[in-house]
């Protein structure tokens, strides 16, 4: 694997219809021979940034996420003694400025920022300090959350899971300080929520760590790993921007 330097954002974008992977670099995007979940090297060609579409970083086998994690976020609820693990459907995994839209059984859905973990490499069994060893990057991401759903059904297969309900993107960060990101989310510019990433109760390497002990994650896969505070309703019309300190800004209009 071809690194120029120890730290990179990695896109993954459509051009002319075909799929491919990047280094940002400025306003381009260095093209890569594979995907960076396995060995790759650049291709020697660029893009513009401009010119292609955007899309979720990967395309996992498994999105997992965990509940709970900010102590702002609690509420009356104890402090959990192990992160809170549910999952979403890889199919709910939507792209930066694709349409979040808004079901018609559930009239109070909400908007969840959230760091994002992206796996490199197979993790079974893990300690933290092997799960840390194992994660590719970070990116940003939004919980989409029906919270009628969410309170009445056995699971929460929908409130967490229906279609488009996993906005991801727009970059994978590499040997970034997971740990001590600042994360704010917008709705129609209003700052709705706005926290350090140093505050999750269980942070990044013990939450990967716990979920391999049971669950083997495959490169690729996701981990959402909480929202802060309190979350907000949202409306058709609405814009979500969920920003992440060295990752950039996740956008994604709200449609009915």
């Amino acid at each position: 694997m071809v690194m120029e330097e120890l730290f990179m954002k990695l896109a993954r974008y459509e051009l002319n219809g075909t799929i491919g992977y990047g280094i940002v670099d400025g306003n381009n995007i260095k093209t890569l021979d594979a995907c960076p979940f396995t060995d790759f090297n650049e291709t020697g060609d660029t893009v513009a940034l401009e010119d292609v579409k955007l899309l979720a970083p990967t395309k996992p086998s498994k999105v997992l996420a965990v509940g709970l994690n900010y102590r702002s976020h609690l509420g009356d609820a104890p402090e959990p003694q192990n992160p809170e693990i549910f999952f979403k459907a890889p199919s709910c995994i939507n792209n930066p400025g694709g349409d979040v839209v808004l079901p018609s059984g559930d009239d109070d859905v909400h908007a969840e920022g959230e760091l994002v973990v992206i796996m490199k490499e197979r993790t079974q069994k893990a300690t933290p300090d092997e799960a840390a060893a194992n994660i590719l990057g970070v990116t940003c991401g939004n919980d989409v959350s029906a919270r009628t759903w969410q309170s009445n059904d056995l699971q929460w297969w929908r409130a967490k899971a229906s279609d488009t309900f996993g906005p991801m993107g727009p970059f994978i960060a590499t040997d970034v300080d997971y740990g001590n990101l600042q994360l704010e989310t917008r709705i129609n510019d209003d700052v709705v929520q706005s926290q350090t990433t140093g505050d999750l109760i269980f942070p990044v390497p013990v939450i990967v760590s716990f979920i391999s002990q049971a669950i083997t994650l495959e490169p690729g896969d996701v981990v959402y790993t909480g929202t802060p505070g309190t979350t907000t309703a949202l409306k058709a019309g609405d814009v979500v921007e969920v920003e992440i300190e060295g990752i950039g800004v996740l956008s994604n209009p709200i449609v009915a």
